[in-house]
């Protein structure tokens, strides 16, 4: 197996604001896995907040020695190797694990929803995220949002209780909300999510720093909405820490290394009497494709992250009248473009 890898920015239709920081593109590092004429396409994508980079991706890539292995069908073996290479670099190991995943599938002329055995008719609505913005910003961002079944706001500033109400001054739909750590206080949390909750909000993700986990779990206690953990959980091994202290849990491929240990996530939460979100970061249609084959088995899904990009360079899952609508194509579905 060959590997190669190559960097490529992402161009946000919008400037993207959430609690703690701003930004109008995310860089990218695109991988390609080579086996037996089949190319098998994976994705990093890192917003600054997670603390990789295009750099430490490279570093990463150049320590990958996946020429010493002859079948892809090895998964466990390969994917284990690659994750102790060295700490951290989620991002980047999820890239490998999803191009080995497309390879895999390929060779085998099934979908992995096939596969894993999921119902690709079973994928949930996606919500559609808009991030903090001024109330004529938010009111737009919802009107080009029309297809879409679910909202989802970003909160945690000074103008939570504003963005909410622009949000219902065109739409009765419902929101779900990420706070994104940004609440303080956490009777001033509870508060807020109880008056979000008159307001037709169905969840909220992550009020209060991802450490603080007691008051995480008094939240949860007396909150009449689901409290859902994003930050406070990056991998499989944070799962039981976090059992009791929320109702439900944000998986996404970039923090827990990709489709092996987010399926995994997936079943433990389900063991745990846990409800599932299936998000995603701002991300090509590559990383999108992988994760909508989990979608299925979600209570929830944010996998707008494709919509929110000028410069999509794979074409792969879509979103048809807000519904995730997975591509019956070998191994992810994903087709480069350019």
């Amino acid at each position: 197996m060959h590997l190669t890898f190559y960097n490529y920015t992402l161009e946000l239709k919008h400037q993207f604001t959430l609690a703690g920081s701003s930004r109008i593109t995310t860089p990218v590092v695109l991988v390609e896995i080579e086996y037996e004429n089949v190319t098998g396409y994976g994705e990093a994508s890192m917003p600054p907040y997670l603390g990789e980079t295009q750099r430490t991706a490279a570093d990463f890539f150049r320590k990958v020695d996946l020429e010493q292995f002859t079948d892809p069908f090895e998964l466990e073996t390969i994917l284990a190797y690659v994750d102790a290479i060295a700490p951290g670099n989620s991002a980047a190991k999820a890239a490998i694990d999803i191009a080995l995943h497309d390879v895999i599938g390929k060779l085998l002329g099934k979908p992995w929803y096939t596969l894993w055995g999921y119902n690709p008719r079973k994928a949930p609505y996606t919500a559609f995220t808009i991030g903090i913005d001024t109330p004529d910003m938010v009111r737009m961002k919802v009107q080009e949002a029309q297809e879409f079944k679910i909202i989802k706001v970003k909160l945690g500033g000074e103008s939570d209780r504003q963005m909410i109400e622009a949000v219902r001054s065109v739409t009765g739909k419902p929101i779900i909300a990420d706070a994104n750590q940004g609440w303080k206080d956490r009777q001033l949390a509870l508060d807020t999510i109880e008056w979000c909750a008159e307001k037709g909000v169905l969840m909220i993700e992550q009020p209060m720093h991802k450490d603080n986990l007691e008051d995480h779990a008094w939240i949860t206690e007396r909150s009449p909405i689901p409290v859902i953990a994003d930050e406070s959980v990056q991998r499989l091994c944070d799962m039981e820490k976090i059992k009791g202290a929320f109702s439900g849990v944000n998986i996404k491929l970039m923090k827990a290394t990709g489709m092996r240990e987010a399926k995994r996530m997936l079943e433990t939460a389900h063991a745990f009497n846990m409800k599932v979100m299936l998000g995603c970061m701002t991300e090509t249609s590559c990383a999108i494709s992988a994760a909508s084959h989990l979608s299925p088995m979600a209570d929830w899904a944010d996998l707008d992250g494709a919509l929110l990009i000028k410069n999509d360079k794979f074409e792969g899952t879509k979103i048809i009248n807000g519904k995730i609508a997975i591509k019956n194509r070998p191994g992810t579905g994903a087709v480069k473009l350019f």
